[in-house]
C-alpha cells in the first residue's frame, strides 16, 4: 500500500505519543504559536538520524525563539528513544516513541523491513517508518510536509528555519494545496 501525501491547509491526522521525559505529546494540545516541528526519524539503528538530529538540537533555540515546538518521534520503544535522545544530547528537543505503523501510514510515511544490524551495529526493528519532517499550523492544517523513501538527503534544518522566518514575516500561505483536476 502506497501512503497518501498529506494535502496543505488540511487537516493533519491526529498525533499522541508519549515521550522519554515521562510526558504525553498530544499534537492538538502543543501550545505552538507558530508551528509545530514533527521529525519522524527512523530510529537508533539509524546513524544519518542521529546526524540529523544533532542538527536540530543545535538550532532548537532559534525555533522556539520563532514560536515553534519541536517533537522527534519514531517507532521505537522508550528505551531505545531514550537512548537517540541521549546520543543527541537533547535537552531542547522532545523526543516521542512507540508511534505505530499505521500511524505513520497516516502521516503518508514509508515504511521499510528491517535488513539486520547497521553499519554502527545496532539491529534495525522488523519494520520501521522512514524519514519524514512536518510543520503543523495551530489549527492543526499542514503548511509543510516532506517524507523520504531513503535515509539521506533530508531537508537541511538551517534551510528550514529560514522558510520559517519568510512564512511568519510575510504571512506566506501553504502552497501545494490545489486538489482539483489537472
Amino acid at each position: 500500500m502506497t501512503p497518501t501525501p498529506l494535502m496543505p491547509r488540511q487537516p493533519v491526522p491526529t498525533l499522541e505519543v508519549k515521550t522519554v521525559k515521562g510526558n504525553t505529546f498530544n499534537l492538538s494540545t502543543s501550545g505552538a504559536e507558530n508551528f509545530t516541528l514533527i521529525v519522524f526519524y527512523r530510529g537508533l539503528h539509524c546513524p544519518i538520524c542521529s546526524k540529523y538530529l544533532i542538527e536540530l538540537e543545535r538550532l532548537a533555540a532559534e525555533y522556539n525563539n520563532r514560536g515553534v515546538k519541536i517533537i522527534a518521534i519514531s517507532s521505537d520503544g522508550e528505551e531505545r528513544a531514550k537512548n537517540m535522545a541521549e546520543k543527541v544530547g537533547a535537552s531542547l528537543v522532545e523526543f516521542g516513541y512507540g508511534l505505530t505503523l499505521s500511524a505513520a501510514r497516516q502521516w503518508g510515511l514509508y515504511i521499510s523491513a528491517g535488513k539486520g544490524p547497521t553499519s554502527i551495529g545496532i539491529e534495525e526493528p522488523a519494520l520501521f517508518s522512514e524519514p519524514g519532517v512536518f510543520l503543523v499550523r495551530p489549527d492543526g492544517t499542514l503548511y509543510y510536509g516532506s517524507t523520504q523513501t531513503m535515509p539521506f538527503a533530508r531537508p537541511p534544518f538551517q534551510d528550514l528555519l529560514a522558510g520559517v522566518d519568510f512564512a511568519i514575516t510575510k504571512n506566506y500561505p501553504a502552497r501545494g494545496e490545489f486538489s482539483g483536476e489537472v
